[in-house]
């Protein structure tokens, strides 16, 4: 990790921290916690036994078998873990239980601090149709859509907010993300099995069966913010992400800050400054605490419309690190245990450009389908203060089916943009990754991150959305 240029000192608050979560956020989580001389317990399920999170704490508890339902979000498992090891703080990370609002009120009726938003802020913000009132109540409005959610089995309700809105749209799950019960639908004909489809998949996969519309924005460029406030008056943004290379609406390259043109020259300035003060105004609208990202969708012409805001530490929080020299975790840590945001911090002072691509166990020639299977020979290449590579997995362990697939996030900085794409490619053209599947190699995603990296588009910073998928047709 690039040694933080902000003053570092030991949180007098809190003694001991669980880390409810597993793999390369769990060990990122960890790794700062030493740093700050803070005590460390890490969870685990059966599949995890041998995971390298599990060696790195001070203290690690079993939680269940391999399935998520049954340990990572087993709340009562991990609230008993934290109450037999005397944990005062539990640091939830990303996706699992990070935004659930009765895991935090769960951890504090047990006297314990969450390392998160308050609950009200998980509610504001858990729920996307909420989150656009928000939004348009402070003037940051989000692309047109349904005011509420809608009945998939009310038809024509359906094909009138459609017909309203305007085709292509999205059909959005109201409790969705990662891309999760999300479909674009070109035409009228395909709404009605998009919209149960969505459906479905929010049911399943977040207990909420409620969709929305909303215009779907062609050839769109993905951006958020950071932002971190303190509860006590303090709040910064630090920064814009480009996470516009995706597939299946989920995130493979982030870099900061954007190349896009409408953020170049003096008029592109002060559009990023009015796209920051935007993000800030939504959070802080709703009494924010700790980190948190806003995210936004961006048109060619640098029209820019908010989607919603993730409560909660990003996985490509990395690249913003890398550009403040602020250690976002610490920041979080501090914030939960009652204290402000340091001056240096507010500064706001960000410099040169960082690149993220996270290496997947998936093959891109077959619409990036997971390769579960063992990692039979692994060596990543020498990080240092301009390049990071952030992993929960040795060799010699599986790549499960239980779990999501990224095994790690190779994170290189640069003087200039040019600088970090060359060095990201190196350290990538440098790292040795196999995989055996059950029935011999599985394929992984390096090369394909490469190509990325090569294209004309990403090298000129004038890409989409659709870069991705366009590239594996190549």
């Amino acid at each position: 990790m690039t040694t933080p240029r902000c003053p570092s000192y030991a949180s007098s608050v809190l003694r001991k921290i669980l880390v409810a979560n597993r793999g390369e956020i769990a060990c990122r989580i960890l790794r700062t916690c030493k740093r700050l001389g803070i005590a460390t317990v890490a969870v685990y399920s059966d599949a995890d036994a041998q995971a390298p999170h599990v060696a790195m704490a001070d203290e690690a508890v079993r939680i269940g078998p391999a399935p998520v339902k049954d340990s990572y979000l087993n709340i009562e498992a991990i609230l008993d873990a934290a109450r037999t090891t005397g944990a005062d703080g539990v640091h939830p990370g990303y996706g699992l239980l990070s935004e659930k609002r009765a895991f935090a009120d769960a951890v504090a009726a047990a006297g314990i601090t969450f390392i998160g938003p308050p609950p009200e802020v998980l509610d504001a913000f858990g729920d996307k149709i909420r989150a656009r009132e928000v939004a348009r109540k402070v003037g940051v409005l989000p692309p047109p859509g349904t005011d509420g959610p809608l009945d998939p089995a009310d038809t024509e309700a359906v094909a009138r907010e459609a017909e309203r809105i305007g085709f292509p749209l999205l059909v959005k799950a109201a409790g969705g993300g990662g891309g999760i019960g999300m479909q674009i639908v070109p035409d009228a004909a395909k709404l009605a099995r998009a919209v149960q489809a969505c459906s479905d998949r929010g049911r399943q996969a977040f207990a909420d069966p409620r969709v929305y519309l909303e215009r779907y924005i062609e050839k769109p460029r993905h951006i958020e913010v950071q932002v971190l406030c303190d509860g006590k008056g303090g709040a910064v943004a630090l920064g814009e992400r480009e996470c516009s290379v995706q597939r299946r609406h989920q995130k493979i390259i982030e870099e900061t800050p954007s190349p896009a043109a409408f953020f170049q020259g003096s008029e592109g300035e002060a559009r990023r400054q009015k796209l920051l003060s935007d993000a800030l105004r939504v959070v802080t609208s709703v009494g924010y605490v700790g980190a948190g990202t806003v995210e936004l969708v961006a048109s060619q012409s640098g029209e820019i419309w908010f989607l919603e805001v993730n409560a909660r530490l990003q996985v490509e929080h990395c690249v913003t690190e890398m550009v403040t020299g602020i250690d976002l975790v610490e920041q979080q840590i501090r914030v939960a245990s009652g204290e402000a945001l340091a001056p240096e911090i507010l500064a706001n002072e960000r410099r040169g450009s960082s690149i993220e691509a996270r290496v997947y166990a998936e093959d891109p020639a077959k619409k990036f389908a997971p390769q579960p299977g063992r990692v039979t020979r692994l060596a990543w290449p020498e990080a240092g203060e301009d390049l990071r590579i952030e992993t929960g997995i040795t060799e010699g362990l599986d790549v499960t089916p239980f779990y999501d697939p990224m095994l790690a996030k190779v994170v290189a900085f640069g003087e200039t943009r040019a600088d970090a794409i060359q060095r990201l490619d190196a350290a990538l053209g440098a790292t040795t990754l196999e995989l055996t599947g059950p029935a011999g190699p599985a394929a992984s995603n390096l090369t394909f991150l490469r190509k990325v990296l090569a294209s004309e588009e990403f090298a000129g910073g004038q890409y989409d959305t659709s870069l991705a998928e366009a590239l594996v047709k190549r």
